[in-house]
């Protein structure tokens, strides 16, 4: 039981059906399994003094505090036992050794910082999310280890809790003399910016629900993130590559240390590398294993990952590095030490996504659809019997839908599913033929009173809908959404039922998040994309009639473009100019990005003489009169849209952008 009062004052105590769903995990899971509390304090070497990390605004950018009730020794129903244990785990604080010469930072945001000692300085794998944890994390291994410069930067893949406090650890003067080398894979900045810039403001509002952003942390609430705690607040930044690694397997020696690079394009992230350390016997495995299920589909948004492709490739690492290695470590979590204990990792985790790919598969052949298969598809009884393969960061459900969704599409084959009405046209006639709100309303209560929440919840979601300002229906929504909540395995999950309960209890509040927005970011964003981002944010309707092409010349770099407006749709293609123009913007790269980041407008820049245009300059005015400012805090569940809420802003990059995020 928990003692702690509820964050909420509408906030429910976990019911007698919730109570007895956690204690029959408690007798049912193998608890008496403590390996992983023993890996994961492994090596601790020291912990700062500190568990506040500001950020350079003057506000907190993590606080390891907020998670304490986690060490207090008590079982909370409110939370599901596995899920709680996992928590735990993600309690570690500190900096660790990994094996001599490789140390891991845990517990200063949601991934992990490891530093490897080479000849003459500091080899540092994916610098956190923001510049003041990645700052704050170098600083004390300084301290504890003794200084040493940076001398290199390894990204192992494209989210932005891998690369976003990189301002944190280069210093600016060493990168620009070829001190430090900056190396991810094939593809990085392509797939980091683009994943959030062109669905970014969706991809945000998602993240709030599923990161749970908008919830407090406490044992009714945010309890971890399954890979980490939670995501850090402050400066995110990027910085291009010096060295990219093309081939599937590439070889190295940066300051004295051999890296054997494994790409693995399409897994966790468009683009992936896992990193074999021959010196050290060390395997590093990026985000493609860790403790837990990872997402097939984050449930933010992102495209559906291959986990047929996923399972192959750790079957590669395994052919290849595993018999070698002594040590297994990641972007999260914590390491595995022995051949046996990591082969035993890498075959679960390799079979984990290679049979939710197959059974699911399996069972669409056999009939099932998207809209049954989380119901029916379960993992093997073996592999529900490892933590490592429990529905943490990613659950069976939702994964199980995603791999039908890549082969086959959203289709169930029902026709009635073919061009369904949205649920607000809908509802009012369910709402009507249930005999109204109040017969709703008692039957919702009854099956909330047995413990029914789903079927409860397919009746109550019809009524909020059809009455989006009834408080009582939204309540007792919100009282089922948040049992739910508490008997989830999957953060994912847990936290998008315990943000819905939020909102239809308090409606959108807006509140602060890590923001992919900088100038790095605008810096680079290809002009192409640039371009592309355009046609996203312009609304077709604004544009019916009008007909005009734009030539865009950035001398400098010698990019061609051709932006046309037609059928109300602006298209794009590069290395051309048209001869019938309406308009041609002449303007340098470098001078276009000052207008990109909303440091200048492009008028200022013809006034000083750094750009030119030609032809007729009011089809400018038309475009811009077609942009929409994206509202970060758009309304998710009907009734919910706060009175006051931020100003949308309209410049490219300004929206909060993911940062998985997730991953």
């Amino acid at each position: 039981m928990c003692n702690l009062p509820h964050f909420h004052p509408k906030g429910k105590l976990p019911s007698p059906f919730t109570i007895e769903l956690q204690e029959q995990q408690r007798r049912l899971l193998p608890f008496t399994d403590t390996q992983d509390f023993e890996e994961s304090k492994r090596g601790f070497i020291a912990a700062p003094s500190y568990r506040q990390i500001m950020n350079d605004k003057g506000g907190v950018a993590w606080n390891m505090d907020n998670w304490d009730f986690l060490l207090k020794g008590q079982d909370y129903d409110s939370i599901h036992p596995s899920l709680q244990r996992q928590a735990i785990l993600n309690m570690e604080y500190g900096l660790y050794e990994v094996v001599p010469g490789i140390y891991q930072v845990r517990g200063f945001d949601l991934a992990n910082i490891s530093f490897i000692k080479g000849k003459t300085g500091w080899i540092i794998i994916d610098p956190l999310t923001v510049k003041e944890t990645a700052r704050a994390a170098l600083k004390f291994v300084n301290e504890v280890l003794g200084e040493r410069p940076v001398v290199a930067v390894i990204i192992s893949h494209s989210h932005g809790d891998h690369f976003g406090g990189i301002r944190g650890v280069v210093d600016e003067e060493a990168l620009a003399a070829g001190k430090i080398e900056i190396i991810a894979p094939d593809g990085f900045m392509h797939a980091a910016i683009s994943e959030n810039l062109f669905a970014g403001n969706a991809m945000t509002r998602r993240k709030s629900y599923t990161y749970a952003d908008i919830v407090p942390a406490s044992p009714y609430g945010h309890v971890d993130m399954a890979i980490g705690k939670a995501v850090a607040s402050g400066d995110v930044g990027i910085l291009p590559p010096t060295r990219s690694i093309v081939q599937p397997i590439e070889e190295l020696v940066i300051d004295g240390v051999r890296m054997v690079f494994q790409n693995t394009p399409g897994t966790e992230a468009p683009a992936e590398m896992n990193t074999w350390f021959p010196d050290f016997k060390t395997f590093w495995a990026a985000e493609n294993m860790v403790g837990s299920l990872h997402n097939v589909l984050t449930l933010r948004g992102a495209e559906v990952r291959d986990a047929a492709r996923w399972s192959r490739y750790i079957s590669e690492a395994i052919y290849r590095f595993a018999d070698q290695a002594d040590v297994m470590f990641a972007s999260h979590n914590w390491p595995r030490w022995g051949r046996e204990r990591i082969l035993e990792v890498m075959r679960d985790q390799r079979d984990m996504y290679a049979h939710l790919n197959n059974q699911v598969l399996h069972l669409a052949n056999c009939g099932v659809t998207i809209n049954q298969i989380h119901n029916v598809y379960e993992p093997p009884k073996s592999l529900q019997r490892v933590w490592y393969a429990r529905g943490y960061h990613g659950s069976y459900a939702h994964n199980s839908r995603a791999v039908l969704q890549r082969y086959l599409g959203f289709w169930d084959l029902n026709p009635a599913t073919l061009i369904p009405l949205s649920p607000e046209d809908s509802a009012p006639l369910y709402a009507e033929m249930m005999g109204g709100a109040e017969k709703i309303l008692e039957k919702g209560r009854e099956l909330f009173d047995q413990g029914k929440y789903l079927l409860a919840v397919e009746i109550l979601n019809k009524l909020v809908y059809a009455e989006p300002q009834n408080q009582t229906a939204r309540d007792l929504l919100a009282d089922v959404y948040e049992q739910l909540g508490y008997q989830q395995e999957s953060l994912a999950l847990r936290n998008s039922f315990l943000s819905g309960a939020k909102e239809l209890r308090d409606g959108v509040v807006p509140v602060h998040a890590a923001k992919a927005g900088s100038a790095d970011f605008v810096r680079g964003t290809s002009t192409r994309m640039m371009l592309d981002y355009l046609a996203i944010q312009m609304d077709s309707r604004k544009a019916e009639g009008m007909q005009f092409k734009i030539n865009l010349h950035t001398p400098d770099n010698g990019e061609l473009f051709i932006v046309e407006m037609r059928n109300a749709t602006l298209t794009t293609i590069g290395g051309y100019q048209a001869p019938d123009a309406d308009l041609t913007i002449t303007i340098d790269r470098r001078e276009l990005e000052d207008v990109m980041i909303g440091v200048a407008t492009l008028a200022a820049k013809v006034q000083a003489g750094k750009a030119r245009l030609e032809g007729n300059p009011q089809v400018l005015a038309q475009l811009a009169s077609t942009m929409v400012k994206f509202d970060n805090w758009f309304e998710v569940l009907p009734g919910t849209r706060a009175k006051t809420s931020e100003e949308p802003k309209a410049e490219l990059f300004e929206d909060d952008a993911p940062v998985e995020t997730r991953p």
